[in-house]
């Protein structure tokens, strides 16, 4: 099942998140590290890998201010940061597009501007938009008339632009899906606010909601936990090498991270198992064993009438149950019946 199917179907039956590997600009601009990235994302179980496509001078003033963790990443200025990074161009994406279905993993990069959308069209089944373009109505509405399923991410968004937003694209007819973000670099745990996964399913409940995550990868269970509290996509940058400085390698997942978090969605999809409660087949015989059966507390002689003082309820249940006392209580014995004998409807009248 690709992405636009994931969010067409809006299906609430829990499954494996569908997981995107986000490697961004983390090719930095060389051919071989992005599709060293496709293989190992593919070989790491996710089901996408997504790039970003921009233009520095397309997507940022000379002078707009950073607003990650310097400490990380100490490029002071977006367009500078951008600049490191946008060699990538319509050749080279679909020099990665037909990597992409060598290894079997869907394709997926978020256009940045209006031309590269227009030749990302040929690449996706489903557009990518960011979180900072989520008022940008002139991308917005540009993407939807394609009419191909669109990812979006909620980052520093408060609820009456992403109503706006689900509007906009509504309007046109859109298939639409919903990533709850925070647009820290990195998230604190503190701040990651996984409930708004359970928010967003609340107040729109015809979507399909994911979680994009920058938090530290850690043990991976944050991802988890966004799965239990309803996330179908799961989205985290990914890197071939945590240990560089700068742009998005410090924050991302690898793909030990990667399969890490495969083996505990799979682990938590067994744990999870049905919604609907009923005794499943393992539990038969505790069934019949740890149940109770009405029997003789004493000796109940021919004729007698059956009473709660001459019963009681016992293991195992291979009798009458004690939900049915209503239907014997003051029924006559035909026999005699002995002092911890079974309680049977032949003995009955």
């Amino acid at each position: 099942m690709n992405l636009s199917e994931i969010i067409k179907k809006n299906n609430n039956k829990i499954y494996n998140p569908y997981i995107i590997a986000e490697a961004g600009v983390n090719h930095e601009g060389k051919m071989d590290i992005a599709i060293d990235l496709i293989n190992q994302a593919a070989d790491g179980g996710a089901n996408a890998i997504k790039f970003q496509t921009y233009k520095a001078d397309k997507i940022a003033s000379k002078k707009s201010p950073y607003y990650w963790d310097l400490k990380s990443e100490n490029t002071k200025s977006q367009y500078l940061l951008f600049k490191k990074y946008d060699k990538f161009w319509k050749k080279e994406y679909e020099k990665l597009y037909k990597q992409c279905v060598k290894k079997n993993i869907e394709f997926i990069s978020t256009p940045f501007d209006l031309q590269s959308a227009k030749f990302l069209n040929e690449m996706v089944s489903t557009f990518k938009i960011s979180s900072s373009d989520i008022t940008n109505k002139i991308l917005i509405d540009y993407i939807c008339d394609f009419n191909k399923p669109i990812l979006l991410s909620t980052g520093a968004s408060n609820l009456n632009e992403i109503y706006q937003a689900v509007n906009w694209i509504h309007k046109k007819n859109v298939p639409l899906g919903l990533l709850h973000c925070i647009l820290n670099y990195p998230t604190k745990n503190s701040n990651a606010n996984l409930g708004m996964i359970k928010g967003l399913k609340n107040k729109f409940p015809e979507l399909t909601i994911g979680y994009s995550d920058h938090t530290m990868p850690g043990n991976m269970d944050n991802l988890l936990y966004s799965s239990l509290l309803g996330a179908k996509i799961i989205e985290k940058h990914f890197t071939h090498n945590k240990l560089l400085n700068g742009n998005d390698h410090y924050h991302a997942m690898d793909v030990n991270d990667l399969k890490v978090l495969r083996k505990k969605l799979y682990n938590l999809k067994l744990l999870v198992g049905s919604f609907n409660k009923k005794s499943i087949i393992t539990e038969k015989r505790s069934r019949l064993n740890a149940r109770r059966s009405i029997y003789a507390s004493k000796i109940i002689k021919k004729g007698e009438l059956i009473s709660l003082k001459n019963i009681i309820a016992k293991r195992p249940g291979a009798g009458i149950s004690p939900s049915k006392i209503d239907k014997i209580i003051g029924k006559k014995t035909t026999k005699l019946i002995k002092k911890d004998e079974l309680i049977i409807y032949k003995k009955l009248k």
